[in-house]
């Protein structure tokens, strides 16, 4: 046999091994991924039977937090009845976006009008963002990326309780999480070998998946395509680059197209353009007006019954007036509230008042959300020169931060950003994890390896 034929046996035998490796590897991480999801699963349908049992003493509500639940709930009761998409007197048609009431309508379609099973579906949600972290963490990074985003997403107590409550939060970063996967899928297709044509469905896929989580939370209008501009500007420019301006084109493309039908509707029955809802004014007096405090408290509107003489839009458009000539006439106060805003959307413990009435809580909260921030910390030095991972991983939180210098602040609002953030915190966990397996391994080869000076033969004098 020719050195040759031995060297072509040996590069075949390497390319089989890593081969096999590269399936072991992959086969231990869907193994880990399987036994994270059913964690998720079971930590939430656990406690959407705490909280069913909870809200059950307490008549006249839907949720822990009272307010926004009960409204997508009665919108998805109307959804089932095929009654208009319209709550309280007088009639407001363009409250909420439809994408939530629309996912309690399924559960009442098919469980009927349970709350608790409405919970399940929700645990459903839950779990499902938990295993869309990992398919990010996997994108951006690698598995082991992407199994310890997903095992501190499937723990976080914040997010598990979020999980039980009929509120938005967790639907919307399912469907956030969705729309970020499908922007660096698209960034990595500009930057290959790939046909133009695969490219532009992947930029209308992602702009439909924007408009989707539109549908959840209307804000994701104005972050979504931004997070998508800043991490195509920074692909570095090579000769198989394909044009970044097609790319946001098609994505601008994909949103108007999903978010077509509502914007359509809202037309049909306002007789103006309103591409998400007719409460963007009032929210955004609620946190500049003269009574402002930081929080949400609506007392406001009910006093000055302006839809009894308005027009919903003109309702909307009065009140984003006043809260501009509030900040304008008020700037020093104005800054004040930004600032007590910026403190509650930081908050590391739940703000509501229901969470703080035990300080076991408060520190379990505490305890899960300082790693979080201080690995992602770590996560984005270590990651500094990579502009792309760092918009697709915190982006939101810094952008939704943004939002909250005008609109009331609260830990609720930031809680669909910790889902991928938990991406970037797992950038900064990975080190220390593989210095602990190498460290691990060397101690295991010490103990098994033989003691060289029992097995060596005495010297003579």
């Amino acid at each position: 046999m020719d050195g040759s034929t031995l060297h072509a046996g040996s590069a075949q035998c390497a390319s089989t091994a890593r081969g096999l490796a590269s399936r072991a590897e992959k086969c231990g991480a869907s193994t880990a991924l399987l036994l994270i999801l059913l964690i998720a699963f079971v930590l939430r349908c656990g406690l959407a039977i705490v909280v069913e049992q909870q809200v059950a003493a307490t008549s006249g509500s839907v949720c822990l937090i009272a307010g926004d639940a009960d409204g997508y709930w009665e919108l998805a009761q109307k959804i089932i009845a095929g009654k208009d998409y319209s709550i309280y007197v007088p009639p407001r048609t363009a409250l909420r976006m439809p994408g939530f009431p629309l996912l309690l309508a399924g559960s009442h379609l098919v469980f009927g009008e349970s709350t608790f099973a409405a919970r399940c579906l929700l645990a459903c949600v839950g779990t499902a963002a938990c295993g869309l972290t990992y398919w990010l963490g996997r994108e951006l990074c690698d598995h082991t990326v992407g199994l310890l985003a997903a095992l501190y997403t499937a723990m976080s107590p914040t997010l598990i309780l979020f999980s039980a409550l009929l509120l938005s939060e967790t639907a919307f970063a399912a469907t956030l999480l969705v729309s970020l996967i499908a922007i660096a899928r698209m960034a990595r297709l500009a930057d290959g070998s790939t046909s133009m044509r695969r490219f532009t469905v992947a930029a209308l896929f992602a702009g439909v998946w924007v408009g989707i989580a539109t549908y959840m939370r209307p804000t994701w209008l104005y972050v979504g395509p931004l997070i998508a501009v800043v991490v195509l500007v920074s692909l570095r420019r090579t000769p198989t680059s394909k044009p970044k301006w097609i790319a946001f084109g098609w994505l601008v493309v994909g949103v108007a197209l999903s978010m077509a039908p509502w914007i359509a509707r809202n037309y049909l029955v306002t007789g103006h353009f309103v591409p998400t809802t007719l409460w963007v004014g009032p929210s955004l007096y609620d946190g500049l007006h003269p009574g402002a405090t930081g929080d949400s408290d609506m007392v406001f509107f009910e006093q000055d019954q302006l839809m009894a003489s308005m027009s919903e839009y003109d309702m909307d458009r009065e009140y984003r007036r006043r809260a501009m000539a509030f900040a304008w006439e008020n700037p020093v106060r104005a800054m004040g509230l930004a600032l007590e805003k910026q403190r509650r959307y930081w908050s590391l413990v739940p703000n509501a008042d229901q969470f703080r009435d035990s300080k076991l809580k408060m520190a379990v909260v505490l305890l899960a959300m300082l790693p979080l921030f201080g690995f992602a910390l770590c996560g984005a030095w270590l990651s500094r020169r990579d502009v792309a991972l760092f918009a697709l991983t915190a982006g939101s939180l810094l952008l939704f931060a943004g939002l909250h210098l005008l609109f009331v602040g609260s830990l609720r609002y930031r809680l669909p950003a910790e889902y991928p953030l938990a991406v970037l915190a797992a950038v900064g966990v990975k080190p220390l994890l593989l210095r602990w397996q190498a460290g691990k391994q060397a101690l295991s080869r010490a103990a098994t390896s033989p003691v060289e000076s029992l097995c060596e033969p005495p010297t003579s004098m």
